[in-house]
């Protein structure tokens, strides 16, 4: 294979920042990753970061959306979710209380995910979630 050849796929879904986008963003996703005993992790990260995008960033206001960008190849499948950000803050994994009413979404999805890294920027934050095919899902690698 020539050094510059990749066997990686990768989709991306633009949406608008209405709710009921997030299951759109499921299906699409669970489409792609048919087959995979990934696809259920990867569902619940893609529903949980796009719903986060439409409740917390001027995503969710009038004219907002979000994007979405799936990769696969053979040892990774990774989920992001970029949002329009106008929210001053950047998102944080929480570690809320049971009582807690809001705040385990990033929690959760550190929880399932090998690895999430959180990037901003001025036109809003980028949530890349990764699942490694060779660890058990929910699982972290050494």
């Amino acid at each position: 294979m020539h050094e510059y050849t990749s066997t990686a796929r990768v989709w991306g879904l633009t949406c608008p920042g209405f709710p009921e986008e997030v299951s759109r963003a499921r299906r699409w996703t669970r489409d792609i990753l048919r087959g995979s005993p990934l696809a259920e992790d990867a569902e619940l990260i893609v529903s949980e970061l796009s719903a986060n995008a439409i409740l917390h960033t001027a995503s969710g206001q009038q004219s907002g959306s979000f994007h979405l960008a799936l990769a696969v190849s053979s040892q990774v499948v990774a989920l992001s979710v970029t949002d329009d950000g106008g929210t001053g803050t950047a998102p944080t994994a929480e570690h809320a209380d049971q009582n807690a009413t809001h705040g385990r979404g990033l929690g959760m999805v550190s929880a399932i995910a090998h690895r999430v890294v959180i990037h901003d920027s001025q036109a809003g934050h980028t949530i890349t979630a990764e699942l490694f095919t060779s660890a058990r899902p929910g699982g972290h690698p050494c």
